[in-house]
């Protein structure tokens, strides 16, 4: 099932998020929902607070990369390993340089920014089996995860422009809070 997409002005998306156990109902028809939800809205990762829901969880799906020619050296393992489950994960270590990179978001349609972010982070998480994984990633998956990560903490990748930027796009973000946006995809707006 395709789920609505929250939109920049919801409250939830500003909310630090709970773990959950192996108990949380429905969790792998939740998982399934966020991919429909996540293919359906053509990103490559989506957290549990887009949806509305206040949980430590986000999947990644990174596979489409495998087609850009920006990642042929990890094309193999993007298409072997590119869809990921974060249950309950926790960064534990990020490291490197810190690397631009233009970003977007499904909750904040049409404002794309450059980020900087660190190149390398080590990530231990739950997956769909509830096994506990601890993983490095220092390719694209780092930049889609780091983002999916702030959005478990409250944190939304406009928080990370300077002043100036944040001062330019504060209209756009205010349509969007109001609902003045078309996008091609399910979207909740604050003010409906």
């Amino acid at each position: 099932m395709i789920l609505p997409i929250y939109a920049y002005g919801e409250p939830v998306l500003r909310k630090k998020t709970v773990d959950i156990d192996k108990n949380y109902p429905e969790l792998d028809q939740l998982i399934k929902n966020m991919f429909d939800t996540l293919y359906a809205s053509h990103g490559i990762g989506l957290a549990a607070p887009q949806i509305g829901l206040n949980i430590r969880l986000f999947i990644i799906d990174a596979t489409p990369l495998a087609e850009d020619e920006d990642y042929q050296d990890i094309k193999e393992d993007l298409e072997n390993n590119g869809q990921k489950i974060f249950i309950n994960p926790k960064i534990i270590k990020r490291e490197g340089e810190l690397w631009k990179f233009n970003e977007g978001c499904l909750s904040i349609p049409d404002i794309r920014e450059d980020i900087k972010r660190p190149e390398i982070i080590t990530i231990e998480y739950y997956n769909e089996n509830w096994v506990k994984k601890t993983e490095t990633f220092k390719d694209i998956r780092a930049r889609i995860i780091q983002h999916e990560y702030d959005h478990i903490e409250g944190i939304l990748f406009t928080d990370l422009l300077s002043p100036l930027k944040k001062k330019l796009i504060k209209r756009k973000l205010e349509d969007i809070s109001k609902g003045k946006i078309q996008v091609d995809y399910k979207i909740k707006f604050h003010s409906r």
